[in-house]
């Protein structure tokens, strides 16, 4: 089994299009265990797929992007469909970082982070993930520190997304700092 491409499946799914699969989730972005194992049997690659594939999925999984819980699964973070998923507010760490491309970062410094086509804005809590974000789109990607513990301190709310991940809704550019 390649846990990685189930992983990505399974993420595009719960997180783009759960109406491909036929899925509804709940306001929490949680769908059945059985209705996803369902609908990816319905397709010749994941005509297999059982529930310990899921969890092992998870298991082997280096960024924490599903849980499950109670027969049912969700993704943490990156979900870009319609209905928002709700988050609960958590209190962040002190420093919280963001890597983007060059190209952005005129555009972040005056209109801030907002969260394009996805529902928020990801954050890293080390430099070491912000940077392998911001590599995607840039070999030099610019790193951003946020304040986070003034930010939230001030009412910019902040949700977890994993041991890594941090989301928030949007960030003024006041917030931010070049690192």
């Amino acid at each position: 089994m390649d846990y990685l491409k189930l992983s990505k499946e399974v993420s595009y799914a719960l997180r783009h299009a759960p109406w491909e699969y036929e899925l509804e989730l709940d306001e929490n972005g949680w769908v059945s265990v059985n209705q996803l194992i369902d609908s990816l049997r319905n397709t010749d690659e994941w005509k297999n797929v059982t529930l310990g594939d899921l969890e092992k999925m998870i298991e082997f999984s280096e960024k924490k992007r599903h849980e499950i819980v109670n027969d049912n699964i969700r993704a943490f973070y990156g979900h870009s469909t319609a209905t928002k998923i709700q988050k609960e507010i958590k209190i962040p760490p002190d420093l919280l970082y963001h890597g983007t491309s060059h190209n952005n970062i005129k555009s972040i410094m005056e209109y801030g982070l907002l969260p394009g086509s996805r529902q928020y804005v990801h954050l890293s809590q080390d430099l070491e993930t912000a940077y392998q974000v911001g590599k995607r789109r840039d070999s030099k990607p610019v790193i951003l520190k946020i304040d986070a513990k003034a930010a939230f301190e001030s009412g910019i709310r902040f949700y977890y997304g994993n041991e890594k991940v941090w989301l928030v809704d949007a960030l003024p550019p006041q917030m931010l700092e070049v690192c």
